[in-house]
Formats: structure tokens, sequence, C-alpha cells
């Protein structure tokens, strides 16, 4: 009798071990909380809400470029201080009075003048290739292109000097076209409050456009962006007075800032404001009535 009691007893105890293995397996799960993995398998990430997020466009602050109504009927000079220009209203179109100053071809050291006449030729409008407007001027005797800036054209073709057989000089309009020193000198903080923002467009465009590129293109874009600084003083070095006003250089930034916005399809000019709407009159006030007494 003695010896069945061990026996029925680790039955007994195989058995309550057998009963609270799964309990002990089972983890604590706060309420809410979500279901644990089976072992072996994984759990698939909950979907994102809206489906997947479109790339957003690249957003750069506004940049605002000046037209043709800010050279209109203004007396410009090549850098400043040489030749005349005057951009006119003709009709539909404009047209351009141009006087420059050169050499003579057979003494280089003796200068001469170049007159297109006394009306303005008329000049065929070329769109906004670079951001800013462009313009040719058909001129038998030298036929150039120009982009319009603010106050101010750049002259980027010809690609070389003109030589007037007729005059027997040789004049180069190329380069920036702009007031004279009084009016620069008047403008000296809008001019270098100009540069500040056009050298904050500047990095921006270069920064947005490296960011779309490819590893090829953004070794150019840094070639570029690290050339330009030597392209403009290139451009401005003749300039009057650019080493006290910096005219040349607001507007050339200007104008690369422009291109650059050209090149990732923005748009360069700011929207306009929505006009605020008139307040509703206030009602006017009953009139008084006054019931005579008995």
């Amino acid at each position: 009798m003695r010896a069945g009691k061990p026996i029925l007893l680790g039955l007994a105890a195989l058995l309550a071990v057998a009963a609270g293995a799964p309990a002990m397996a089972q983890p604590l799960q706060l309420p809410g909380a979500q279901p644990f993995n089976a072992p072996g398998t994984h759990q698939a990430a909950p979907p994102a809400a809206g489906g997947a997020v479109p790339p957003r466009p690249p957003s750069l602050p506004a940049l605002k470029i000046a037209g043709e109504e800010t050279i209109l009927g203004k007396a410009l000079h090549h850098n400043g201080n040489q030749g005349a220009a005057t951009f006119e209203k003709l009709g539909e179109g404009y047209g351009l009075k141009l006087s420059l100053d050169g050499y003579q071809t057979a003494n280089l050291v003796e200068p001469c003048a170049v007159s297109l006449g006394d009306a303005p030729v008329p000049v065929t409008g070329l769109g906004k290739p670079a951001g800013v407007p462009r313009y040719r001027l058909e001129a038998p005797v030298c036929p150039l292109v120009f982009d319009v800036l603010d106050g101010a054209f750049l002259v980027i073709e010809p690609a070389e000097p003109c030589v007037v057989a007729a005059a027997q000089c040789r004049v180069d309009p190329r380069g920036l076209w702009g007031p004279e020193q009084g009016i620069v000198a008047a403008q000296a903080k809008v001019i270098e409050r100009a540069r500040g923002a056009a050298e904050r467009a500047l990095r921006d465009g270069y920064r947005t456009l490296t960011a779309k590129a490819n590893a090829v293109d953004q070794r150019t874009l840094a070639r570029e962006q690290a050339g330009f600084s030597g392209e403009r003083e290139m451009i401005c070095r003749d300039f009057q007075r650019e080493g006290q006003y910096g005219f040349c250089a607001a507007r050339i930034t200007e104008a690369r800032a422009a291109e650059l916005r050209a090149r990732l399809g923005l748009h360069t000019e700011p929207k306009q404001a929505a006009k605020p709407r008139p307040r509703p009159a206030p009602p006017k006030p009953a009139p008084l009535s006054l019931t005579p007494t008995q």
C-alpha cells in the first residue's frame, strides 16, 4: 500500500505542470495594444493614411524681375559713362536710339563715335530664354542682342567688337548699360539691399537645382557656381564707381538668379496681392420720431 502513493503523486505533478505550461508562455498584453505575433511570423506595417505622398515641387521665395518699364525713356550709358542709349516705345513694340563710343581702326588710341541715327531703331522681342526680357537690334553696322534688367540692359551679342568701315571706327557695345554716376549714387541704399536679396536668391536657386540633378550635373553646377564670381567681375570691372556702389554686380546677380528660376521652370514674377474687399457701410440709424403728448 505504501508503494503506490509516490506513483500517484508523481502523475499528478506531471499533469499539473503540463496544464500550467501554456499559461506561463503567454506574455502580458495591455488593453488596446496590438496583438502579439505568433512565433515565426512577421507583422506587416500599418498602411499609411492617404497612400504615398507625392514629391513637393520646388518652392523658392518670389523673385521680382523688372521689365521694360524700368528703362523706358531713360538715358543709359555703356559702363555708366560711355555712349548713349534710350529705350523707347514704338507703336505696339519698342525701339532703341543708340550712339556708340570707340576707337579708330587705324589708331586704337584715337576716340571715335558711331550713331545709329536720331530716330530709334526697332527691336525684336525674343521672349525670356534666360528669365528676363531679351531683344535683338537689327542694325546693319552693329547688330546686337541685349537683356533688359532693372534700370539697365546687358548686351550679350555680338561675340566680337564691331568695325564700322564707313566711319573707320571700332566699337564694342558688350557689357552693362546703366545710368550715370549721380543717379546710381542716389540709389546706393536700394542697390545694397537689392544685391543682398539677389545673392540669397542665387544660392537658393543653385541649391534647388543641385538637389534635382544627378552626380554628373551636380559637378557641372558646382563649377558654374564657382565661376560666376569671376564672370561677374569681368563684366563689371569697368563700370563707373562699381567698387563704391556695386550697381553692376547687383544687376548681374539678379539676372543669374532669374536664369536659374527659368531653368527650374518657375515663374519669376510674384503673385499680386488680392485687393481687399470694401467694407459694407454701417446701417444708418432709424430717424427718431417724437410722439406729441396729450
